[in-house]
């Protein structure tokens, strides 16, 4: 069966207490992982609780002894390449080797304007992510010194010391649907690629395209994870599950097919099994409500037993 893990919000009301619940919870009941976002706020009011991803990340690494985990995506808009190069070697290694360095081009644009970051036009937003990428992997996968000279980021016989005890370093996980960008790029650096929020079969169509870009560039489509990350409205009553679906704003059917996963235990277990036959071998599923934990125990319920 398709691995299960959870994502959260790390900008959704996530503080010291409600992080430190949820991972001893998705410890125990059982999930693959635990996965969060990296923001500073959503991207519309009210601004809520927002727990720093990689000072999370350190905690949880050096508090859990099973569960694999990581940011589900740290943006190139507001992170320098080479600090996450070496944050993510120091936790990984702290974790004993279970960080998936999730990275992406940013997309918030209320944040960065909130803080004073830019976010660049769409083209030159995806031009720093590839050069981002090759500083990042260079930095953790290289035996030697690294120069590299880009628009973005230039580096002269840098290197990481002590290298990675992993070797390679932690694997790269590109996040998103996009033919033109993200898929190439990808296909280019990545150890995995995780679609989002998107329904089982335009992922199958995806995943297809992204088999075909790999072997041009020359690697084995079976090396790189497939994954996806998508909602999940979970509940047994289907009158709470309208509630729910409006609270979204939407409703049940209108959500599925923005691939959103909705309904009780028997519905969940049909729409993961369709996932892993579009080829995804990991799930990441959404969970918005952070105080929610006997929801988490009920779902661990249905998908291990």
């Amino acid at each position: 069966m398709i691995e299960a893990a959870i994502m959260i919000e790390g900008q959704n009301g996530l503080n010291w207490p409600r992080w430190k619940r949820a991972v001893r919870v998705v410890e125990e009941l059982g999930f693959t992982g635990l996965y969060r976002s990296d923001h500073f706020t959503n991207s519309n009011p009210p601004d809520l609780d927002s727990l720093e991803l990689w000072t999370s990340l350190t905690w949880l690494a050096d508090h859990t002894e099973r569960i694999e985990f990581g940011p589900l995506v740290t943006p190139l808009s507001f992170r320098d390449p080479v600090f996450i190069a070496r944050m993510a070697r120091e936790v990984d290694d702290l974790s004993g080797g279970r960080l998936t360095l999730g990275l992406g081009a940013g997309w918030q644009a209320r944040e960065h304007a909130m803080f004073g970051f830019d976010l660049l036009s769409v083209p030159d937003r995806f031009e720093r992510l590839e050069e981002g990428l090759q500083v990042i992997s260079s930095l953790l996968q290289e035996s030697g010194p690294v120069s590299f000279t880009g628009r973005f980021y230039r580096l002269e016989q840098a290197q990481l010391l002590p290298p990675p005890s992993r070797p390679g370093g932690p694997p790269i996980l590109v996040g998103g649907n996009g033919l033109k960008r993200t898929l190439p790029l990808a296909a280019k650096f990545a150890s995995e690629w995780n679609g989002v929020y998107i329904p089982p079969a335009e992922y199958r169509d995806r995943n297809e395209r992204l088999d075909e870009l790999l072997e041009s560039e020359g690697r084995d489509p079976a090396q790189v994870r497939r994954s996806v990350m998508t909602g999940l409205v979970f509940a047994s009553d289907p009158q709470e599950i309208e509630a729910r679906a409006v609270a979204r704003g939407s409703t049940p059917d209108e959500l599925r097919r923005r691939g959103v996963i909705v309904g009780g235990g028997e519905q969940v277990i049909e729409a993961l099994a369709a996932y892993e036959r579009a080829g995804a071998a990991r799930i990441m599923l959404q969970w918005l409500d952070l105080d929610d934990m006997q929801g988490l125990e009920a779902l661990a319920g249905v998908l291990f037993g």
